[in-house]
């Protein structure tokens, strides 16, 4: 009964080494400190079964450090802004050629030829880029999403909610009725349902926003 209960403890410890190392491998530094947390936690329990004071405490104040950073972040005050860009622009070249392997990971169908009636434009964020979409305006009131990418570190939706929630008067304005998006990986998917896209399966499968 004691051995198998040593073995409980272990893997209880196990896991919470797991957690702790795939956190620092995460660019997000929202999901890093969550996972971090929760490593954090899981590693006091374990000093508490284990009866080992000092593991306990120094994990139980990393949860209390993680608590306060998450805090800090959540109800800080940030500055979006919208900023319409030239396809011709060379930061926006620049800007799809370093992100290019992750765009491909995410929407693989994208295809960087721009043409003069495109939808360009980033999110800045605390003047950051931190988004950038590229659509297709059509004659039908559609516009066509061909790119929504937001970068590693602001992966939190906060983007995508300042964009499609926030500033819908921004795509009326234009006559735009519907944002359409084409399907990207799982995530990308979660992603456009998270932000209030329907998937339509009538002819090409899509995701459609109605405004």
């Amino acid at each position: 009964m004691e051995l198998e209960t040593t073995f409980i403890y272990e893997l209880i410890g196990y896991a919470a080494s797991l957690l702790v190392a795939v956190s620092l491998m995460m660019s997000n530094i929202i999901q890093l400190r969550i996972v971090n947390m929760i490593g954090a936690a899981i590693f006091s329990l374990y000093g508490i079964l284990i009866g080992s004071i000092p593991v306990a405490a120094m994990n139980g104040f990393i949860v209390l450090v993680n608590i306060y950073y998450l805090t800090q972040i959540y109800s800080a005050v940030e500055y979006f802004q919208i900023l319409r860009i030239s396809a011709e622009s060379e930061y926006l070249k620049t800007f799809l050629n370093f992100y290019q392997d992750q765009i491909n990971v995410f929407q693989p169908e994208f295809y960087s030829k721009f043409r003069e009636d495109d939808l360009n434009i980033f999110v800045l964020r605390d003047m950051i880029p931190a988004g950038l979409l590229v659509g297709n305006l059509t004659d039908h009131g559609d516009l066509v999403v061909e790119l929504d990418f937001v970068v590693p570190q602001f992966r939190d939706f906060k983007v995508g909610k300042f964009l499609f929630e926030d500033n819908k008067a921004f795509f009326s304005d234009k006559g735009i009725e519907r944002i359409i998006a084409l399907p990207g990986n799982q995530k990308h998917n979660d992603y456009l349902e998270e932000m209030g896209f329907e998937l339509e399966n009538t002819g090409k499968q899509h995701y459609q926003l109605s405004l």
